[in-house]
C-alpha cells in the first residue's frame, strides 16, 4: 500500500460549507485572491493565464490551470481568443448520507459462485478517502493521493460534519468522512466470511481523496483525481459526488474516457424532480446511475433525466465505514455497484467503451420510465457471464480526424472520421455525425484517405464553440460515440473587403530629395477600417519610405508626403480592415 499524496495544507482552506453558494461563489484564499479555472486553446492562452495569476495552483494535462487572481484579471482572459473558458473554481460534494441486499439484487453473489472476483482491475475510488486499515478493505487497496484542499484530519465545519470518524489517518488519503469508505465497501470488499461482500470482491481499489472530510472538493480538486486516475491507467473512476457544470471537470472527463476510463458518476439526491442530473454524471462520457429500493421502485431522493443510464441499488445500503459498518442511502450508493460491474468486465478484457455497451444491453427492465432507470437496473451476473467477454461482438472504434478537438474554421470543410470494428469491415459501419445534438448527418467511406468523411457548410452556425458528435454503429447494433469541441469563425470570410477608391501622386525635388506626395480615399461597406499604409518602392520592389495611418469607420482620406535620397518607382496604397482584408493600389512615378 503506497501514499502517493502530496500535502495541500500550504493552499487554501476558505471552502465553503453550503451546497449551492459554495458552487456560486467559488474558493477564496486569505488574501481576497479568488481561484478559477482557465482552459486554453495554446500557448499563448497559456501565457496569459500565468500572465493574469497571482500564482498557479495547479496544471492540467488537458490544456487548464487553476490560478489564484482577481476578478477583475480573470474578466479580462475572458475575451482572450487563445482562451477557451474561465470559471470560478467551484465546489462538488459527496451524494449520500440521507440516512447488502444490493448484492444479492444485481446478482452479484453469483459471480463470486463462479468464480468471478474482478481480480486485475484497477477500480479508483474518487470520494472523501478510503479506511487504509479496514479488515473489509485492507487486501485490496494499493494506495492513493490526496487531491483535497484539505487531506485526512485537516478539514473544519462543513455539511456532513469533519471529525475523523475514528479513523487514524495513517496516510493523507485515508477517509476523514465515512462516505468514500462505504463506496469502496460496495465496489470491492473482500469476500472474508466477515462483514460485507462486494460486487468485486478481488479488484485493485484506489484511494482518490478529491473530497475533503466535510465531504467537499473544488472543480480543480475533482478534475486532478479524474486526471490521475486516467494517467495512472486505472479501469474504472468512480465518482459519487456532485454539484454544478464546469468546464475544467468536463475536460478531465473526456480526457479520462478518451484514455480508456471507465467513469461512473451519481445521477444526484435532489429528488423528487425531473431533468434534474448533477455533474459530472451529465456529462456523456459519465455512465449516470439512479438509485432503486428493495421493491424495485426508484429511491424518492434520485434525481432523474434523460441522462439516466442505469439504475442500481441505493436505498438502505449496508456497507463499511471508518472502523465497522453502517447503512446509507442515496445515489452514491447505487454508483459503485455499477463501478464494481465494469470492473468485473473490464478484468475480463473489456474496453471501457465495450464494458459500457454490455452493462446498457444487459440491464433488467424494471418498469421505470426511461429517466429513472436508464436502460434498466444493473444486472451484474448477465453482463458478465451472459456476455463473451471483450473482443467477442465488440462495439466499433470512432474518432474526430478532421476538424479537430479545439480546432477553428470557417467556410465549407470536409469532415473526416476514423471508425473500425473488429468483426465488420470498416467499410461497413453506419458512421454518422451532428452538431451540438442537432440533426443526424450521414458520411460515405473514402477508400483513398480510409475515413468516413461528409462536406459541411459551417457558415450555417453562428460564430463560437459548438460540439460535433460522431457516432458508429456495427451490424450488432454496438454504438460508439466520441466527441469534440470545435470553433466556428465565418466573421471575416462573410465580411467584403476594403477598397482604395481613390490615389494620385504629384513629385518634386528639393536638393538630394525626391518628394512625394500621396492623396488617397478609402472605404469598407461593413464598417470595419482599420489602417492605410503608403509606401515608396524602387524598381525592384523594395521599401525606400512608408508611413502607416490609423482609420476607422466605412470610408476615410487623406494626404501623405513621403521623402527619398533614392529614386521612387511605384507609390502604393493598401487598405487593411480589422479581420485582415485587404487591398491595394499603385501609381508609376
Amino acid at each position: 500500500m503506497t501514499d502517493d499524496s502530496v500535502s495541500r495544507r500550504s493552499v487554501l482552506k476558505g471552502v465553503g460549507a453550503g451546497v449551492g453558494t459554495a458552487a456560486a461563489a467559488g474558493v477564496a484564499s486569505g488574501s481576497g485572491k479568488e481561484e478559477f479555472n482557465v482552459g486554453f486553446a495554446n500557448g499563448k492562452g497559456r501565457a496569459a493565464a500565468e500572465r493574469a495569476a497571482d500564482d498557479v495552483k495547479r496544471e492540467f494535462q488537458f490544456g487548464a490551470v487553476t490560478i489564484r487572481a482577481s476578478k477583475e484579471a480573470a474578466k479580462g482572459l475572458q475575451n482572450n481568443p487563445n482562451v477557451r473558458y474561465v470559471e470560478e473554481n467551484g465546489q462538488m460534494h459527496a451524494l449520500a448520507q440521507t440516512l447488502p441486499w444490493g448484492i444479492d439484487r444485481v446478482d452479484a453473489d453469483v459471480l463470486h459462485d463462479n468464480g468471478e472476483t474482478g481480480s486485475g482491475a484497477d477500480i479508483a475510488i474518487l470520494d472523501t478517502g478510503i479506511d487504509s486499515d479496514h479488515p473489509d478493505l485492507q487486501a485490496n487497496i494499493a494506495g492513493g493521493k490526496c487531491f483535497a484542499d484539505e487531506c485526512c484530519g485537516e478539514a473544519t465545519g462543513g455539511i456532513f460534519g469533519c471529525d475523523d470518524n475514528n479513523n487514524d489517518c495513517n496516510y493523507a488519503w485515508d477517509d476523514d468522512n465515512d462516505h468514500g469508505t462505504h463506496c469502496a465497501g460496495i465496489a470491492d470488499a473482500v469476500d472474508n466470511t466477515e462483514g460485507v461482500v462486494g460486487v468485486s470482491t478481488e479488484a485493485t481499489l484506489h484511494a482518490g481523496k478529491v473530497l475533503n472530510g466535510c465531504g467537499s472538493g473544488s472543480y480543480d480538486n475533482i478534475a486532478a483525481g479524474i486526471e490521475w486516475a486516467a494517467d495512472q491507467g486505472f479501469d474504472v473512476a468512480s465518482m459519487s459526488l456532485g454539484g454544478d457544470d464546469s468546464s475544467v471537470v468536463k475536460d478531465a472527463c473526456q480526457y479520462a474516457y478518451d484514455k480508456g476510463v471507465l467513469l461512473v458518476a451519481a445521477a444526484g439526491n435532489d429528488g423528487p424532480c425531473t431533468d434534474c442530473v448533477g455533474y459530472p454524471a451529465a456529462y456523456q462520457e459519465c455512465i449516470a446511475v439512479s438509485a432503486t429500493t428493495e421493491n424495485d421502485e426508484l429511491a424518492d431522493f434520485s434525481s432523474t433525466g434523460p441522462e439516466v443510464e442505469l439504475a442500481a441499488p441505493g436505498k438502505d445500503v449496508y456497507s463499511t465505514v471508518p472502523s465497522g459498518y453502517d447503512t446509507f442511502s442515496g445515489t452514491s450508493m447505487a454508483t459503485p455497484h455499477v463501478s464494481g460491474a465494469g470492473g468485473q468486465l473490464m478484468a475480463n478484457g473489456y474496453t471501457n467503451t465495450e464494458a459500457r455497451n454490455q452493462l446498457q444491453s444487459t440491464a433488467e427492465d424494471i418498469g421505470l420510465a426511461d429517466n429513472e432507470q436508464g436502460y434498466g437496473l444493473l444486472d451484474a451476473e448477465n453482463a458478465v457471464l451472459g456476455g463473451d467477454g471483450g473482443g467477442g461482438d465488440s462495439a466499433p472504434s470512432v474518432s474526430w480526424v478532421n476538424p479537430g478537438d479545439g480546432d477553428t474554421v470557417s467556410g465549407t470543410i470536409t469532415v473526416q472520421i476514423d471508425a473500425s470494428d473488429s468483426e465488420d469491415g470498416d467499410d461497413t459501419l453506419d458512421v454518422t455525425y451532428n452538431v451540438d445534438g442537432g440533426s443526424s448527418r450521414t458520411t460515405s467511406y473514402n477508400s483513398t484517405s480510409g475515413y468516413y468523411e461528409d462536406s459541411l457548410d459551417t457558415t450555417q452556425f453562428s460564430d463560437g464553440d459548438h460540439t460535433f458528435e460522431a457516432n458508429a454503429t456495427d451490424s450488432a447494433g454496438n454504438t460508439t460515440t466520441s466527441s469534440i469541441t470545435v470553433t466556428t469563425d465565418n466573421s471575416s470570410s462573410s465580411e467584403s473587403a476594403p477598397t482604395v477608391d481613390s490615389h494620385s501622386i504629384s513629385t518634386r525635388t528639393t536638393g538630394p530629395w525626391t518628394r512625394v506626395t500621396t492623396d488617397w480615399a478609402v472605404s469598407d461597406d461593413d464598417g470595419n477600417l482599420d489602417t492605410v499604409e503608403v509606401e515608396l518602392v524602387d524598381s525592384s520592389g523594395g521599401v525606400l519610405a512608408s508611413t502607416t495611418n490609423n482609420v476607422s469607420g466605412s470610408s476615410a482620406s487623406g494626404s501623405d508626403e513621403l521623402r527619398t535620397r533614392s529614386t521612387p518607382s511605384e507609390s502604393v496604397v493598401t487598405v487593411t480592415d480589422s479581420n485582415g482584408n485587404t487591398d491595394s493600389s499603385s501609381r508609376s512615378i
